[in-house]
């Protein structure tokens, strides 16, 4: 894995130096020639709800070892956030931080001997009236003490200037010296020695601590960056062996992996219930062919049916068309944090094409038809596939919270996804078989329906939600049967509604919403209806209320039109032809499943039909 990345890293011309590292920056610091304050600026995109700034490649940077040791309070030299610069929220009456920015000023005064424009900057954030009308200016932009800040002399964007890089690399060999010599003496004369580096197979000097890695802060991680490779537990470390020695890479090798996993969190990763998930390949692959970018979206947000995509990329390769792509292979890793700590929570690799056919059987398992019954539902991206295993989100729930019970569910469905071969949990059918049933007794879909017109954004939501839990329990249920090698089921269950399902409970959902539908042309609008009262009693014990509700039924279908009267009769006996005798008295969780998808889809006939009456 290591190896990997640290040849991604490569492969990318990525800026890996030790005591570098690509940063973003939310506002400039813009002053004269003289070192008189003209004003501040915001980079990055401005009209963005959240804009995490204009990234600079090559900015200076300690890490967490060098900041903290010696006995002075330390920052960092060139960007650092409008706090430690310029004095910004509470940090013009903290002593910590009011020491840091001095030491941020320092460090510009230093570097001044070999870029005269650094020693500017210096004398611009030492002058208290200008510190005050640069607060004043951030504050009027509403900018956070925490925004990352860096300085502009004249037209001389300081942070990318190659003037400093020299004076910069002597300093942190300076504190790299000072550190090893306090080392050295407190190990008992003990001197350092090579060892193999678990990423190269060298022998090289093992870093103490490892650079860390930032962009996971919205799933766990620290804000200031969390380590993916950390020993600072002696529970955590063998053989007398000290920090990162557990396991050895060269400090070059620590910041490659480090800038890797940073350029893929920022350039490849999509958010997974709590988790980021970052790929790559090993050749390149174009953006429009890239089929986990695919998994994302979905088809909601694509012209494109993801599904006809992959068909036509798999078309391509097999004849020979698409040469480019042939003996590829794809690497993935399932990132979340904890505290100071990077989480592995899956590894995968394999081969493209294999990625390919998966994610096409993916798409083609998760197809049904839409709520109106007029063709198939656009499949939503699998996050809100994931997703849809969980009640709605409370008002001021954290999404880390909202999302925590579904963990285990969140990595099977990113390997069904990924591997054709691989079967849904049942857990998840069980969660979605309840969330089901409290949705349709609820009623919220059909008030949603109603007043679709006013609130379109609203019930495009659920309408959403309605499709990926219907497609995910037929999806449940065709993994099933190919891991048993049966060919039956893929050709019972369909994306449209099958008349010939064999399965009983099948038939006792589109009863249930046929029934539904009578009450629904003969009374109207009667609040609590039919669905509310009895489908969940229906779809757990059918034997105990079809019967009851067919009869009951024959006194709705006195009040239609005889026309419409019996083309529900019709139906309604067409339906029981295919329960016969055979009415189940209960269901299994996995038969109320199905129960579910004869009711939907049944009602995505009635629907398009009445549709197509208009």
């Amino acid at each position: 894995m290591l190896e990997l990345l640290v040849k991604y890293a490569r492969d990318h011309d990525l800026k890996a130096e030790p005591g570098f590292k690509p940063k973003p920056v939310r506002w400039f610091i813009v002053c004269d020639k003289e070192g008189r304050f003209l004003d501040v600026a915001e980079l990055g995109d401005t009209e963005a709800k959240k804009n995490p700034g204009q990234p600079f490649q090559k900015c200076p940077d300690l890490s967490q070892p060098e900041l903290v040791s010696g006995s002075e309070m330390r920052s960092h030299f060139l960007v650092d956030t409008a706090e430690v610069v310029a004095l910004l929220g509470k940090g013009s009456e903290d002593p910590k931080v009011q020491e840091k920015h001095r030491y941020f000023v320092k460090l510009l005064r230093e570097a001044g001997r070999s870029m005269p424009e650094l020693a500017t900057a210096a004398h611009l954030l030492e002058d208290e009236q200008f510190l005050l009308k640069i607060r004043e200016r951030l504050q009027a932009g509403k900018a956070k003490p925490t925004d990352k800040v860096t300085l502009k002399v004249g037209d001389c964007v300081l942070v990318e200037s190659d003037a400093w890089h020299d004076w910069w690399r002597e300093f942190r060999r300076g504190l790299s010296s000072a550190r090893t010599t306090k080392k050295s003496r407190g190990s008992k004369g003990e001197s350092a020695h090579l060892m193999r580096c678990f990423a190269s197979g060298e022998m090289v000097e093992p870093v103490a601590t490892h650079p860390k890695i930032t962009g996971l802060a919205d799933v766990g991680g620290q804000a200031s960056g969390s380590a993916l490779i950390g020993f600072d537990k002696d529970a955590f470390r063998s053989y007398h062996l000290s920090q990162s020695a557990n396991a050895a890479v060269s400090e070059g090798v620590a910041n490659a992996y480090r800038a890797a996993i940073d350029d893929l969190l920022r350039k490849h990763s999509q958010r997974l219930a709590g988790a980021k998930v970052i790929h790559w390949f090993k050749k390149h692959v174009p953006p429009e062919d890239d089929p986990l970018a695919w998994l994302e979206v979905g088809e909601e947000e694509q012209e494109r049916s993801a599904q006809q995509r992959a068909e036509d990329l798999l078309e391509s390769l097999r004849t020979g068309k698409r040469v480019d792509l042939l003996g590829n292979y794809f690497y993935a890793m399932t990132l979340s944090g904890s505290g100071g700590r990077v989480m592995v929570r899956d590894w995968m690799e394999g081969q493209f094409e294999r990625l390919l056919e998966s994610i096409h059987q993916w798409f083609s398992d998760l197809e049904i038809v839409n709520w109106s019954g007029s063709k198939a539902a656009k499949t939503p991206g699998l996050e809100k596939v994931i997703t849809s295993l969980l009640p709605p989100q409370k008002p001021q729930q954290r999404y880390d919270d909202w999302v925590k019970p579904i963990g285990a569910e969140r990595l099977a469905l990113w390997h069904a996804a990924t591997r054709w071969d691989t079967p849904i949990p049942y857990s998840v059918l069980s969660r979605l078989v309840v969330l089901d049933t409290k949705f349709r007794v609820s009623g919220t879909f059909e008030d949603a329906l109603k007043n679709h017109e006013k609130d379109p954004k609203s019930f495009a939501i659920l309408a959403s939600l309605l499709h990926a839990r219907m497609g995910l329990m037929k999806a449940y249920h065709l993994r099933k049967e190919r891991m048993k090698g049966g060919k039956e089921m893929p050709q019972d269950l369909k994306p449209y509604l099958n008349e010939d399902h064999p399965s009983p409970a099948y038939h006792c959902g589109r009863l249930m919403a046929v029934l539904a539908d009578v009450q629904r042309a003969a009374l109207g609008d009667v609040g609590a209806g039919v669905v509310q009262r009895y489908y969940a009693a229906a779809s757990a014990t059918p034997a105990l209320v079809l019967g009851r509700l067919t009869r009951t039924s024959q006194f709705h279908l006195n009040k239609l039109e005889p026309g419409l009267a019996h083309w529900f009769e019709t139906i309604i006996a067409g339906i029981w032809g295919r329960i016969k005798d055979t009415i189940p008295r209960t269901l299994t969780l996995e038969e109320q499943s199905l129960f579910a998808l004869g009711y939907y889809q049944q009602m995505a006939r009635i629907k398009a039909g009445k549709t197509d009456s208009k």
